[in-house]
């Protein structure tokens, strides 16, 4: 997702501890046991990989094309943060990464090693927390960010083909000893900025990216000989991944493990007014939101109309038919709900109650189809804010949220939020 928490949030840095960056590095594999030679196989990927959790607006932070951690209101990651993941009873962090002008144009694409090196150290501490890593490029493919390069709709594949290729065989090197608790991504949301059907051209354009990605990745050897892979369609969009709109996976019959080894990567913020629109309109979803329009006697009008549990039962089972069925699994690597509590005063609770419903229900309906779901987590804590955590003092913001995901994939219970209650906001 591309969501500075904007200027509000730009301004509470200002406000923000940087923080330290508690922890010590633990080049290759940190303080982890050494699994290099263990192979964590389809059968085994949903389990290993449980809930999923995402250090947003972070690494994938910019101003003007310039990377930056602190750049849009967090502090930097520290290693404390990642231990309160951990401890929350998430398995993994996904760590999305812009590098844009970090990309040296003039000297073969090559990018600014105290860049490198900073990426390198989140992922250590999540080893040093026993936690499973997902790395990609991300911001770099948004034709909304200042230097965005990865563009399927530009006339210069040939440059961007290149340039592509020369960054992912840069990190590859950089991390093919660590073992396959890392995961690395080849893109995020890559689309031509237009909403609706996929144009086939450019969708061919995104396939031939992720073709180069598996190539250069187990190219470099080492444990990228064997490493899962996500591979994201058109805009990480479901119906556009699963239909037939051009989607296809790469080649991947260079790995040595055996088995397939890349993963279908999608995101999820269905139905968007509920769940990610910056307005009070709608502010109660599914089950849990007619039982507040019952009991509390909500405004009917503040339900969404539409994207209720059975349409992430349907969406979830498409995936799970086209891919999981077939021995492929899928990471939903963005997902969420914005906080609305402000929307109504008298029901504040309820509302955030209803919040944590709908979290519960979307990953636990994923477990139950095999799919593993990585919360989409911005750091931002208040109104429209998607943060668990408060990233100034590493304590839970949502505690009720998070136990919800982590009990319903635990679980494999959908329904395990329905008895959630909250009462901070009397």
């Amino acid at each position: 997702m591309f969501n500075f928490r904007k200027i509000t949030a730009l301004a509470c840095s200002l406000a923000m501890s940087a923080g330290g960056l508690a922890g010590c590095s633990a080049k290759n594999g940190g303080s982890r046991q050494d699994k290099s030679d263990e192979v964590i196989s389809f059968d085994e990927f949903a389990e290993e990989f449980g809930a999923g959790w995402n250090l947003g607006n972070t690494l994938e932070a910019n101003v003007s094309g310039t990377p930056s951690e602190t750049a849009w209101g967090n502090p930097a990651a520290s290693q404390e943060l990642i231990n309160a993941v951990a401890a929350a009873g998430f398995k993994t962090v996904r760590v999305p990464v812009s590098y844009l002008d970090k990309i040296d144009d003039t000297n073969g694409s090559k990018i600014d090693e105290a860049w490198l090196d900073r990426v390198n150290e989140v992922v250590d501490y999540c080893y040093n927390a026993d936690l499973n890593v997902i790395i990609n490029i991300h911001g770099d493919g948004y034709y909304t960010v200042d230097g965005g390069w990865l563009l399927c709709g530009e006339p210069d594949q040939t440059a961007i083909k290149a340039k592509y290729e020369a960054v992912w065989r840069q990190i590859a090197e950089k991390f093919k000893d660590y073992d396959e608790r890392l995961v690395f991504e080849s893109m995020n949301e890559v689309f031509d900025n237009t909403y609706g059907e996929p144009k086939r051209d450019m969708y061919e354009n995104i396939n031939a990216y992720n073709q180069i990605f598996v190539d250069t990745v187990r190219g470099t050897g080492g444990n990228n000989e064997h490493r899962w892979l996500m591979i994201p369609g058109w805009n990480t969009n479901i119906d556009h991944t699963v239909g037939d709109y051009g989607f296809r996976l790469p080649d991947d019959t260079k790995n040595t493990a055996g088995e397939g080894r890349t993963v279908v990567s999608v995101h999820f913020y269905d139905p968007w007014e509920y769940c990610g629109q910056e307005n009070k309109k709608t502010f109660l979803w599914g089950e849990r939101g007619q039982e507040i329009v019952e009991i509390n006697k909500a405004s009917p009008k503040s339900k969404a109309t539409w994207g209720e549990e059975d349409h992430i039962e349907g969406q979830l089972k498409k995936l799970r038919e086209k891919y999981i069925d077939n021995g492929i699994p899928v990471v939903v690597g963005e997902y969420g709900c914005v906080d609305k509590t402000h929307a109504d005063v008298g029901i504040p609770n309820q509302i955030a109650e209803n919040r944590a419903y709908w979290n519960g229900f979307f990953a636990g309906t994923c477990a139950v189809n095999g799919i593993t779901p990585v919360y989409w987590d911005n750091g931002w804590n208040g109104q429209y804010g998607f943060g668990l955590f408060d990233r100034t003092t590493n304590e839970q913001s949502q505690p009720e949220i998070i136990k919800a995901i982590v009990d319903a994939v635990e679980h494999k219970n959908p329904k395990t939020g329905m008895e959630t209650r909250v009462t901070r906001y009397n």
